[in-house]
Protein backbone atom coordinates (compact mmCIF):
# COMPACT_ATOMS: atom_id res chain seq x y z
CA UNK A 1 0.00 0.00 0.00
CA UNK A 2 1.29 3.31 -1.16
CA UNK A 3 1.53 5.42 2.14
CA UNK A 4 1.16 8.52 0.10
CA UNK A 5 -2.04 7.22 -1.81
CA UNK A 6 -4.73 10.15 -1.61
CA UNK A 7 -6.22 12.38 -4.55
CA UNK A 8 -4.03 14.61 -4.23
CA UNK A 9 -5.68 17.13 -1.81
CA UNK A 10 -4.38 17.81 0.93
CA UNK A 11 -6.04 18.84 4.35
CA UNK A 12 -4.32 21.22 6.68
CA UNK A 13 -4.36 20.58 10.34
CA UNK A 14 -6.62 22.84 11.38
CA UNK A 15 -9.52 22.26 8.68
CA UNK A 16 -9.12 18.26 9.97
CA UNK A 17 -9.58 19.71 13.23
CA UNK A 18 -12.61 21.43 12.15
CA UNK A 19 -14.31 18.64 10.36
CA UNK A 20 -13.92 16.62 13.67
CA UNK A 21 -15.65 19.00 15.25
CA UNK A 22 -18.80 19.79 12.91
CA UNK A 23 -19.12 15.50 12.68
CA UNK A 24 -18.90 15.33 16.52
CA UNK A 25 -20.97 18.26 17.74
CA UNK A 26 -24.55 18.26 18.62
CA UNK A 27 -26.25 20.69 21.01
CA UNK A 28 -29.27 18.10 21.33
CA UNK A 29 -27.76 16.55 24.43
CA UNK A 30 -26.72 19.70 26.43
CA UNK A 31 -29.06 19.57 28.96
CA UNK A 32 -28.47 15.42 29.64
CA UNK A 33 -25.42 16.77 31.14
CA UNK A 34 -26.18 19.99 32.77
CA UNK A 35 -28.65 18.29 35.72
CA UNK A 36 -24.94 17.48 37.40
CA UNK A 37 -24.07 20.82 37.28
CA UNK A 38 -19.95 21.01 37.65
CA UNK A 39 -19.41 17.24 37.68
CA UNK A 40 -20.19 17.22 33.96
CA UNK A 41 -17.03 18.66 33.10
CA UNK A 42 -15.53 15.36 34.67
CA UNK A 43 -17.74 13.23 32.90
CA UNK A 44 -17.10 15.14 29.09
CA UNK A 45 -13.51 14.49 30.21
CA UNK A 46 -13.32 11.38 31.40
CA UNK A 47 -15.16 10.15 28.01
CA UNK A 48 -13.09 12.12 25.73
CA UNK A 49 -9.90 10.39 27.42
CA UNK A 50 -11.36 6.55 27.49
CA UNK A 51 -13.88 7.22 24.55
CA UNK A 52 -13.52 9.59 21.90
CA UNK A 53 -9.45 10.26 21.71
CA UNK A 54 -8.86 6.51 21.49
CA UNK A 55 -11.32 6.10 18.75
CA UNK A 56 -9.89 9.03 16.25
CA UNK A 57 -7.11 7.14 16.87
CA UNK A 58 -7.43 3.69 16.33
CA UNK A 59 -9.75 4.82 13.62
CA UNK A 60 -7.39 6.43 11.67
CA UNK A 61 -4.55 3.53 11.69
CA UNK A 62 -7.43 0.77 10.32
CA UNK A 63 -8.38 3.59 8.10
CA UNK A 64 -4.80 4.15 6.73
CA UNK A 65 -4.33 0.11 6.82
CA UNK A 66 -7.71 -0.32 4.57
CA UNK A 67 -7.37 2.93 2.64
CA UNK A 68 -7.37 0.88 -0.58
CA UNK A 69 -10.54 -0.94 -0.13
CA UNK A 70 -14.44 -0.84 0.53
CA UNK A 71 -16.68 -1.37 3.89
CA UNK A 72 -15.16 0.95 6.66
CA UNK A 73 -16.30 -0.82 9.64
CA UNK A 74 -16.95 -4.47 7.70
CA UNK A 75 -13.52 -4.31 6.43
CA UNK A 76 -11.69 -3.65 9.89
CA UNK A 77 -13.63 -6.27 12.14
CA UNK A 78 -14.19 -9.13 9.27
CA UNK A 79 -10.20 -9.05 8.66
CA UNK A 80 -9.80 -9.95 12.20
CA UNK A 81 -12.57 -11.95 13.26
CA UNK A 82 -14.50 -13.37 10.08
CA UNK A 83 -16.60 -12.14 8.14
CA UNK A 84 -19.84 -12.69 10.14
CA UNK A 85 -18.48 -10.37 12.98
CA UNK A 86 -17.65 -8.04 10.44
CA UNK A 87 -21.01 -8.47 9.25
CA UNK A 88 -22.86 -7.67 12.61
CA UNK A 89 -20.33 -4.75 13.48
CA UNK A 90 -21.78 -2.79 9.80
CA UNK A 91 -25.06 -3.66 10.71
CA UNK A 92 -25.05 -2.23 14.45
CA UNK A 93 -24.05 1.26 12.60
CA UNK A 94 -26.63 1.40 9.99
CA UNK A 95 -29.41 -0.20 12.75
CA UNK A 96 -28.28 2.60 15.66
CA UNK A 97 -28.68 5.50 13.38
CA UNK A 98 -31.95 3.92 12.46
CA UNK A 99 -33.24 3.81 16.19
CA UNK A 100 -31.37 7.34 16.67
CA UNK A 101 -33.22 9.08 14.32
CA UNK A 102 -36.54 9.41 16.26
CA UNK A 103 -34.25 10.82 19.18
CA UNK A 104 -32.58 13.56 17.40
CA UNK A 105 -35.84 14.14 15.62
CA UNK A 106 -38.14 14.68 18.50
CA UNK A 107 -35.19 17.68 19.48
CA UNK A 108 -36.42 19.06 15.76
CA UNK A 109 -39.92 18.91 16.80
CA UNK A 110 -39.23 20.59 19.88
CA UNK A 111 -37.20 23.40 18.03
CA UNK A 112 -40.28 23.78 16.16
CA UNK A 113 -42.84 24.39 18.92
CA UNK A 114 -40.59 27.28 20.46
CA UNK A 115 -40.42 29.25 17.27
CA UNK A 116 -43.75 30.59 19.04
CA UNK A 117 -43.44 34.08 21.34
CA UNK A 118 -45.36 32.35 24.39
CA UNK A 119 -43.02 30.22 26.22
CA UNK A 120 -45.63 28.95 28.22
CA UNK A 121 -47.30 27.61 25.26
CA UNK A 122 -44.48 26.60 23.48
CA UNK A 123 -43.57 23.97 26.66
CA UNK A 124 -47.15 22.44 25.95
CA UNK A 125 -46.82 22.20 22.04
CA UNK A 126 -43.27 20.44 22.89
CA UNK A 127 -44.86 18.16 25.44
CA UNK A 128 -47.77 17.14 22.90
CA UNK A 129 -47.30 13.49 21.85
CA UNK A 130 -49.46 13.85 18.76
CA UNK A 131 -47.45 17.64 17.31
CA UNK A 132 -44.05 15.28 18.22
CA UNK A 133 -44.84 12.62 16.37
CA UNK A 134 -46.11 14.54 13.10
CA UNK A 135 -42.77 16.65 13.37
CA UNK A 136 -40.62 13.74 13.45
CA UNK A 137 -41.91 11.69 10.80
CA UNK A 138 -42.26 14.94 8.60
CA UNK A 139 -38.79 16.08 9.14
CA UNK A 140 -37.74 12.54 8.69
CA UNK A 141 -39.27 11.95 4.79
CA UNK A 142 -38.06 15.31 4.20
CA UNK A 143 -34.54 14.26 5.05
CA UNK A 144 -35.17 10.78 3.03
CA UNK A 145 -36.38 12.66 0.01
CA UNK A 146 -33.24 14.97 -0.20
CA UNK A 147 -30.75 11.83 0.17
CA UNK A 148 -32.76 10.19 -2.94
CA UNK A 149 -31.40 13.43 -5.20
CA UNK A 150 -28.13 12.50 -4.32
CA UNK A 151 -25.10 13.37 -2.32
CA UNK A 152 -24.72 16.45 -3.83
CA UNK A 153 -28.41 17.76 -2.47
CA UNK A 154 -27.31 16.20 0.84
CA UNK A 155 -23.59 17.51 0.88
CA UNK A 156 -24.42 21.22 0.62
CA UNK A 157 -27.49 21.33 2.98
CA UNK A 158 -25.68 19.43 5.82
CA UNK A 159 -22.28 22.01 5.30
CA UNK A 160 -24.65 25.57 5.43
CA UNK A 161 -27.04 23.34 8.37
CA UNK A 162 -23.94 22.49 10.64
CA UNK A 163 -22.42 25.74 10.68
CA UNK A 164 -25.85 27.79 10.90
CA UNK A 165 -27.30 24.95 13.22
CA UNK A 166 -24.88 23.92 15.42
CA UNK A 167 -21.84 25.82 15.04
CA UNK A 168 -23.23 29.56 15.11
CA UNK A 169 -25.96 28.25 17.94
CA UNK A 170 -23.37 26.73 20.19
CA UNK A 171 -20.84 30.00 20.23
CA UNK A 172 -23.59 32.33 21.05
CA UNK A 173 -24.96 30.17 23.83
CA UNK A 174 -21.61 30.17 25.10
CA UNK A 175 -21.32 33.75 24.95
CA UNK A 176 -24.41 35.01 26.34
CA UNK A 177 -23.62 32.55 29.30
CA UNK A 178 -20.64 34.83 29.44
CA UNK A 179 -22.05 37.96 29.66
CA UNK A 180 -24.92 37.13 31.76
CA UNK A 181 -22.50 36.11 34.41
CA UNK A 182 -20.40 39.21 33.63
CA UNK A 183 -23.46 42.02 33.96
CA UNK A 184 -24.32 40.16 37.44
CA UNK A 185 -27.14 37.48 36.25
CA UNK A 186 -28.61 35.12 38.72
CA UNK A 187 -26.35 31.62 38.72
CA UNK A 188 -27.87 28.48 39.51
CA UNK A 189 -25.34 26.53 39.21
CA UNK A 190 -24.29 25.45 42.66
CA UNK A 191 -20.16 26.51 42.09
CA UNK A 192 -19.73 24.31 46.00
CA UNK A 193 -20.09 21.42 44.79
CA UNK A 194 -17.29 18.79 43.44
CA UNK A 195 -15.92 18.41 40.02
CA UNK A 196 -16.00 14.65 41.15
CA UNK A 197 -18.85 12.80 41.21
CA UNK A 198 -20.50 10.95 43.65
CA UNK A 199 -19.76 7.23 41.80
CA UNK A 200 -21.52 4.99 44.31
CA UNK A 201 -24.94 6.31 43.44
CA UNK A 202 -25.35 4.03 40.14
CA UNK A 203 -28.65 5.38 38.88
CA UNK A 204 -27.29 9.08 38.85
CA UNK A 205 -24.56 7.83 36.62
CA UNK A 206 -26.92 6.47 33.64
CA UNK A 207 -27.53 9.95 32.02
CA UNK A 208 -23.51 10.13 32.07
CA UNK A 209 -22.82 7.22 30.17
CA UNK A 210 -25.04 8.66 27.38
CA UNK A 211 -22.55 11.12 27.00
CA UNK A 212 -20.12 8.52 24.95
CA UNK A 213 -22.62 8.72 22.23
CA UNK A 214 -22.08 12.78 22.24
CA UNK A 215 -18.83 11.55 21.01
CA UNK A 216 -19.70 8.93 18.19
CA UNK A 217 -18.93 9.36 14.71
CA UNK A 218 -15.08 10.67 15.35
CA UNK A 219 -14.43 6.88 13.49
CA UNK A 220 -15.85 8.34 10.17
CA UNK A 221 -13.32 10.87 10.36
CA UNK A 222 -10.50 8.27 9.86
CA UNK A 223 -11.28 8.20 6.13
CA UNK A 224 -9.42 11.39 5.81
CA UNK A 225 -5.76 10.25 7.22
CA UNK A 226 -4.03 10.09 4.14
CA UNK A 227 -5.30 13.23 2.84
CA UNK A 228 -3.49 15.46 6.02
CA UNK A 229 0.58 16.11 5.05
CA UNK A 230 2.71 14.22 6.82
CA UNK A 231 0.05 12.00 8.94
CA UNK A 232 1.80 10.20 11.53
CA UNK A 233 2.53 14.02 13.31
CA UNK A 234 -0.05 15.98 11.93
CA UNK A 235 -3.28 13.29 11.98
CA UNK A 236 -2.64 13.39 15.95
CA UNK A 237 -2.39 16.84 15.98
CA UNK A 238 -5.75 17.84 14.44
CA UNK A 239 -7.50 14.94 16.74
CA UNK A 240 -6.06 16.46 19.97
CA UNK A 241 -7.74 20.29 18.60
CA UNK A 242 -10.37 18.96 17.63
CA UNK A 243 -11.17 16.76 20.40
CA UNK A 244 -10.23 20.07 23.09
CA UNK A 245 -12.23 22.06 21.04
CA UNK A 246 -15.36 19.81 21.11
CA UNK A 247 -15.31 18.97 25.00
CA UNK A 248 -14.92 22.84 25.20
CA UNK A 249 -17.94 23.75 23.77
CA UNK A 250 -20.17 20.81 25.17
CA UNK A 251 -18.35 21.91 28.57
CA UNK A 252 -19.05 25.68 28.03
CA UNK A 253 -22.66 24.75 26.52
CA UNK A 254 -23.61 22.77 29.39
CA UNK A 255 -22.67 25.58 32.42
CA UNK A 256 -24.40 27.95 30.11
CA UNK A 257 -27.18 26.31 30.29
CA UNK A 258 -26.93 25.24 33.72
CA UNK A 259 -26.38 29.15 34.60
CA UNK A 260 -29.95 30.12 33.71
CA UNK A 261 -32.07 26.91 34.46
CA UNK A 262 -32.46 25.23 37.78
CA UNK A 263 -31.15 21.54 37.66
CA UNK A 264 -34.79 20.70 39.13
CA UNK A 265 -36.37 22.28 36.28
CA UNK A 266 -33.74 20.63 33.33
CA UNK A 267 -36.11 18.75 30.77
CA UNK A 268 -33.90 16.77 28.26
CA UNK A 269 -36.04 17.48 25.36
CA UNK A 270 -37.03 21.43 26.11
CA UNK A 271 -34.41 23.09 28.26
CA UNK A 272 -31.89 24.20 25.06
CA UNK A 273 -34.61 26.02 23.82
CA UNK A 274 -35.43 26.96 27.24
CA UNK A 275 -32.63 28.47 27.91
CA UNK A 276 -32.18 30.28 25.08
CA UNK A 277 -35.30 32.00 25.55
CA UNK A 278 -34.24 32.84 29.09
CA UNK A 279 -31.92 34.36 27.91
CA UNK A 280 -33.32 36.42 24.90
CA UNK A 281 -36.05 37.96 27.72
CA UNK A 282 -32.58 38.60 30.39
CA UNK A 283 -30.96 40.81 27.39
CA UNK A 284 -34.78 42.24 26.22
CA UNK A 285 -34.14 40.47 22.64
CA UNK A 286 -36.86 37.77 22.74
CA UNK A 287 -37.88 38.67 19.14
CA UNK A 288 -34.70 36.14 18.46
CA UNK A 289 -36.38 32.95 20.25
CA UNK A 290 -37.67 31.98 17.35
CA UNK A 291 -34.83 33.02 15.13
CA UNK A 292 -32.61 30.67 16.77
CA UNK A 293 -35.14 27.23 17.01
CA UNK A 294 -35.38 27.70 13.68
CA UNK A 295 -31.51 27.74 13.10
CA UNK A 296 -31.60 24.55 15.38
CA UNK A 297 -34.46 22.92 13.59
CA UNK A 298 -32.40 23.30 10.37
CA UNK A 299 -29.25 22.04 12.02
CA UNK A 300 -31.66 18.74 13.08
CA UNK A 301 -32.53 18.32 9.69
CA UNK A 302 -28.56 18.40 8.28
CA UNK A 303 -27.66 16.61 11.05
CA UNK A 304 -30.15 13.88 10.05
CA UNK A 305 -28.99 13.95 6.08
CA UNK A 306 -25.52 13.88 7.03
CA UNK A 307 -27.08 10.27 8.91
CA UNK A 308 -29.31 8.93 6.50
CA UNK A 309 -26.78 8.96 3.63
CA UNK A 310 -23.80 7.82 6.10
CA UNK A 311 -24.53 4.34 7.17
CA UNK A 312 -27.15 3.23 5.18
CA UNK A 313 -24.49 3.64 2.04
CA UNK A 314 -22.09 1.65 4.06
CA UNK A 315 -24.16 -1.35 4.87
CA UNK A 316 -25.47 -0.80 1.14
CA UNK A 317 -21.77 -1.35 -0.67
CA UNK A 318 -21.04 -4.50 1.43
CA UNK A 319 -24.78 -5.86 0.73
CA UNK A 320 -24.22 -5.64 -2.68
CA UNK A 321 -20.95 -7.65 -2.57
CA UNK A 322 -23.16 -10.64 -1.37
CA UNK A 323 -24.11 -10.03 2.17
CA UNK A 324 -27.76 -8.80 1.45
CA UNK A 325 -30.85 -10.42 -0.73
CA UNK A 326 -31.19 -8.47 -3.86
CA UNK A 327 -34.17 -6.39 -2.98
CA UNK A 328 -32.01 -4.00 -0.38
CA UNK A 329 -29.44 -4.02 -3.45
CA UNK A 330 -31.28 -1.60 -5.65
CA UNK A 331 -30.83 1.79 -6.50
CA UNK A 332 -32.32 4.59 -8.01
CA UNK A 333 -31.30 6.20 -10.86
CA UNK A 334 -29.22 8.45 -8.72
CA UNK A 335 -27.42 5.44 -7.94
CA UNK A 336 -28.79 6.03 -4.16
CA UNK A 337 -29.65 3.06 -1.93
CA UNK A 338 -33.48 3.55 -3.06
CA UNK A 339 -35.06 0.64 -1.31
CA UNK A 340 -32.61 0.39 2.12
CA UNK A 341 -33.82 4.03 2.75
CA UNK A 342 -37.37 3.36 2.22
CA UNK A 343 -37.31 0.15 4.97
CA UNK A 344 -35.10 2.39 7.07
CA UNK A 345 -37.96 4.99 6.76
CA UNK A 346 -40.51 2.37 7.53
CA UNK A 347 -38.42 1.29 11.11
CA UNK A 348 -37.87 5.20 12.02
CA UNK A 349 -42.03 5.29 11.62
CA UNK A 350 -42.41 1.93 13.24
CA UNK A 351 -40.37 3.40 16.29
CA UNK A 352 -41.69 7.08 16.62
CA UNK A 353 -45.51 5.00 17.10
CA UNK A 354 -43.56 4.35 20.25
CA UNK A 355 -44.98 7.59 21.70
CA UNK A 356 -48.42 5.56 22.43
CA UNK A 357 -46.80 3.67 24.94
CA UNK A 358 -44.47 5.65 26.89
CA UNK A 359 -45.37 8.02 29.64
CA UNK A 360 -44.03 11.17 28.05
CA UNK A 361 -41.85 12.64 24.84
CA UNK A 362 -39.20 12.75 27.55
CA UNK A 363 -38.78 9.41 28.58
CA UNK A 364 -39.44 7.62 25.00
CA UNK A 365 -36.42 9.98 24.36
CA UNK A 366 -34.24 8.74 26.68
CA UNK A 367 -35.36 4.55 26.36
CA UNK A 368 -34.47 5.06 22.71
CA UNK A 369 -31.25 7.08 23.76
CA UNK A 370 -30.31 4.56 25.86
CA UNK A 371 -30.84 1.53 23.15
CA UNK A 372 -29.12 3.48 20.47
CA UNK A 373 -25.84 3.56 23.06
CA UNK A 374 -25.98 -0.06 23.89
CA UNK A 375 -26.10 -0.78 20.17
CA UNK A 376 -23.35 1.28 18.86
CA UNK A 377 -21.06 0.81 21.84
CA UNK A 378 -21.29 -2.88 20.67
CA UNK A 379 -20.14 -1.70 17.24
CA UNK A 380 -17.12 0.16 18.97
CA UNK A 381 -15.69 -2.66 21.15
CA UNK A 382 -15.89 -4.59 18.42
CA UNK A 383 -13.73 -2.18 16.65
CA UNK A 384 -11.39 -1.66 19.39
CA UNK A 385 -10.62 -5.83 20.29
CA UNK A 386 -10.20 -5.43 15.86
CA UNK A 387 -7.72 -2.97 15.94
CA UNK A 388 -5.84 -4.81 18.48
CA UNK A 389 -6.00 -8.66 17.05
CA UNK A 390 -4.75 -7.00 13.79
CA UNK A 391 -1.55 -6.29 15.13
CA UNK A 392 -0.82 -9.82 15.17
CA UNK A 393 -3.36 -11.78 12.98
CA UNK A 394 -1.78 -9.16 10.20
CA UNK A 395 1.79 -7.63 11.46
CA UNK A 396 3.25 -7.47 8.35
CA UNK A 397 0.89 -5.48 6.55
CA UNK A 398 1.68 -1.61 5.91
CA UNK A 399 0.33 0.39 7.93
CA UNK A 400 0.75 4.61 6.54
CA UNK A 401 -0.35 5.70 10.05
CA UNK A 402 0.67 3.59 13.01
CA UNK A 403 0.21 4.25 16.73
CA UNK A 404 3.35 3.61 18.60
CA UNK A 405 6.45 1.51 17.29
CA UNK A 406 5.52 -1.75 19.07
CA UNK A 407 2.16 -2.65 20.26
CA UNK A 408 1.89 -0.79 23.25
CA UNK A 409 0.16 1.95 22.69
CA UNK A 410 -2.11 0.16 20.37
CA UNK A 411 -3.08 -2.12 23.81
CA UNK A 412 -2.96 1.22 25.61
CA UNK A 413 -5.60 3.08 23.44
CA UNK A 414 -7.52 0.22 21.93
CA UNK A 415 -7.98 -1.37 25.98
CA UNK A 416 -8.77 1.89 27.19
CA UNK A 417 -11.74 2.53 24.11
CA UNK A 418 -12.64 -1.20 25.01
CA UNK A 419 -13.03 -1.05 28.94
CA UNK A 420 -14.64 2.97 28.36
CA UNK A 421 -17.53 1.05 26.12
CA UNK A 422 -17.84 -2.01 28.14
CA UNK A 423 -18.45 0.95 31.30
CA UNK A 424 -20.66 2.49 29.65
CA UNK A 425 -22.59 -0.29 28.26
CA UNK A 426 -23.61 -1.89 31.61
CA UNK A 427 -24.36 1.57 33.03
CA UNK A 428 -26.91 2.14 29.95
CA UNK A 429 -29.22 -0.51 31.08
CA UNK A 430 -29.46 1.23 34.84
CA UNK A 431 -32.81 3.77 34.73
CA UNK A 432 -32.41 7.17 35.26
CA UNK A 433 -33.23 8.84 38.76
CA UNK A 434 -33.66 11.94 37.32
CA UNK A 435 -36.08 11.00 34.74
CA UNK A 436 -39.72 9.23 34.71
CA UNK A 437 -39.75 6.34 32.83
CA UNK A 438 -43.03 4.49 33.70
CA UNK A 439 -42.77 0.72 34.76
CA UNK A 440 -39.11 -0.70 35.22
CA UNK A 441 -40.14 -4.04 33.86
CA UNK A 442 -40.99 -1.99 30.02
CA UNK A 443 -37.91 -0.34 30.18
CA UNK A 444 -35.25 -3.07 30.72
CA UNK A 445 -37.63 -4.92 28.42
CA UNK A 446 -36.92 -2.72 25.67
CA UNK A 447 -33.50 -2.56 26.01
CA UNK A 448 -32.55 -5.90 26.63
CA UNK A 449 -34.75 -7.58 23.74
CA UNK A 450 -34.05 -4.91 21.96
CA UNK A 451 -30.30 -5.64 21.66
CA UNK A 452 -30.74 -8.95 21.89
CA UNK A 453 -33.03 -9.08 18.95
CA UNK A 454 -30.78 -6.61 16.89
CA UNK A 455 -28.00 -8.86 17.21
CA UNK A 456 -29.57 -11.83 16.38
CA UNK A 457 -30.82 -10.76 12.68
CA UNK A 458 -27.41 -9.91 10.94
CA UNK A 459 -26.66 -13.34 11.82
CA UNK A 460 -29.69 -14.83 10.59
CA UNK A 461 -29.52 -12.89 7.36
CA UNK A 462 -25.32 -14.47 7.01
CA UNK A 463 -26.74 -17.75 7.48
CA UNK A 464 -29.58 -17.41 4.93
CA UNK A 465 -27.00 -15.76 2.15
CA UNK A 466 -27.16 -17.23 -1.20
CA UNK A 467 -24.63 -16.91 -4.37
CA UNK A 468 -27.25 -15.28 -6.50
CA UNK A 469 -27.06 -12.22 -4.27
CA UNK A 470 -23.88 -11.23 -5.02
CA UNK A 471 -24.26 -8.56 -7.41
CA UNK A 472 -21.68 -9.33 -10.99
CA UNK A 473 -21.49 -5.92 -11.73
CA UNK A 474 -19.59 -4.95 -8.43
CA UNK A 475 -17.96 -7.98 -6.89
CA UNK A 476 -14.33 -6.89 -8.84
CA UNK A 477 -14.51 -3.68 -6.47
CA UNK A 478 -15.23 -5.28 -2.88
CA UNK A 479 -11.58 -6.76 -2.57
CA UNK A 480 -11.46 -10.16 -0.55
CA UNK A 481 -10.21 -10.45 3.20
CA UNK A 482 -6.74 -11.13 3.61
CA UNK A 483 -7.45 -14.46 4.41
CA UNK A 484 -9.39 -15.23 1.41
CA UNK A 485 -6.13 -14.71 -0.84
CA UNK A 486 -5.05 -18.21 -2.25
CA UNK A 487 -1.21 -16.42 -1.95
CA UNK A 488 -1.60 -14.75 1.41
CA UNK A 489 0.92 -14.58 3.43
CA UNK A 490 0.29 -13.19 6.86
CA UNK A 491 1.09 -15.70 9.15
CA UNK A 492 -0.69 -16.88 12.29
CA UNK A 493 -4.28 -16.81 10.23
CA UNK A 494 -6.10 -20.45 10.59
CA UNK A 495 -7.90 -21.47 6.97
CA UNK A 496 -10.66 -22.19 8.94
CA UNK A 497 -11.53 -19.29 10.13
CA UNK A 498 -11.44 -17.69 6.34
CA UNK A 499 -13.56 -20.67 5.05
CA UNK A 500 -16.32 -21.16 8.14
CA UNK A 501 -17.15 -17.06 8.27
CA UNK A 502 -16.82 -15.56 4.87
CA UNK A 503 -18.22 -15.75 1.36
CA UNK A 504 -15.87 -15.80 -1.06
CA UNK A 505 -16.35 -12.44 -2.72
CA UNK A 506 -13.59 -12.23 -4.91
CA UNK A 507 -11.09 -14.99 -5.24
CA UNK A 508 -9.11 -14.45 -7.95
CA UNK A 509 -7.89 -10.83 -6.71
CA UNK A 510 -4.70 -10.48 -4.41
CA UNK A 511 -3.86 -7.61 -2.19
CA UNK A 512 -0.27 -6.59 -2.49
CA UNK A 513 1.57 -6.68 0.87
Amino acid sequence: MDAKKSTGFRLSVMTLAIMNVTAVVSLRGLASEAVYGLSSAFYYLFAAIVFLIPTALVAAELAAMFSDKQGGVFRWVGEAFGARTGFLAIWLQWIESTIWYPTVLTFGAVSIAFIGMDQTHDMALASNKVFTLIVVLAIYWIATFISLRGLDWVGKISKWGGLIGTIIPAGLLIILGAIYLATGGHNYMDMKESFFPDLSKFDNLVLASGIFLFYAGMEMMGIHVMEVENPKRNYPKAIIIGSLITVCIFVLGTFSLGFIIPAKDINLTQSLLIGFDNYFRHFHISWAGPIIAIALMFGVLAGVLTWVAGPSKGIFAVGKAGYLPPFFQKSNSRGVQRNILLIQGGLVTLLSLLFVIMPSVQSFYQILSQLTVLLYLIMYMLMFAAAIALRYKMRDTDRPFRLGKGNALMWLLGGLGFCGSLLAFVLSFIPPGQIAVGSKTVWFSVLIIGCIVVVIIPFIIYAMRKPSWQDASTAAEFAPFHWEEPASTTKGISAQNGSSNSMNTNPSKTKQQ
